[in-house]
């Protein structure tokens, strides 16, 4: 059954090993991608925004003028920027996450698997000592 398992592990890990440069490369036009889409909606925002600011401040009376519209849609864009960045951050740390984890679970399956087969071999040897000792107890 051990050896089932380890045969598994090293198969998983193997592959693992093999993909992941694939993985981090998509993972990396991936992002730049998101970051492209985003920026290109934030410009048409903008565009918008500064298209918009002359009639509504024509529409506006008195208290509001077009350089406050316009200041709150460059906070709306700077709020969306951070939305944005914190994401990006997030994706990256769940994408290291998925990566590691696996390979982590392997090392750590295959270090307690040489840990119990040195166990058992001092183990054996402690037996073997007390054998010995009592045989010699025995013959004297």
């Amino acid at each position: 059954m051990k050896a089932k398992l380890l045969n598994l592990l090293t198969v998983c890990v193997v592959t693992l090993v093999v993909l992941s440069p694939g993985l981090v490369v998509f993972g990396i036009v991936w992002e730049r991608h998101l970051e492209l889409v985003k920026s290109q909606n934030l410009a048409c925002e903008i565009n918008k925004t500064s298209r918009n600011a002359p009639i509504l401040a024509s529409q506006t009376e008195g208290t509001h003028s077009p350089q406050t519209s316009i200041k709150s849609s460059d906070r709306n864009v700077i709020h969306q920027m951070l939305t944005v960045a914190e994401q990006y951050k997030f994706a990256t740390i769940l994408q290291w996450f998925f990566l590691l984890t696996p390979i982590c679970i392997g090392l750590g399956i295959l270090f307690y698997d040489r840990y119990l087969v040195h166990r058992a071999a001092v183990l054996k040897e402690q037996v073997e000592m007390l054998e010995r000792l009592w045989q010699h107890s025995i013959e004297q």
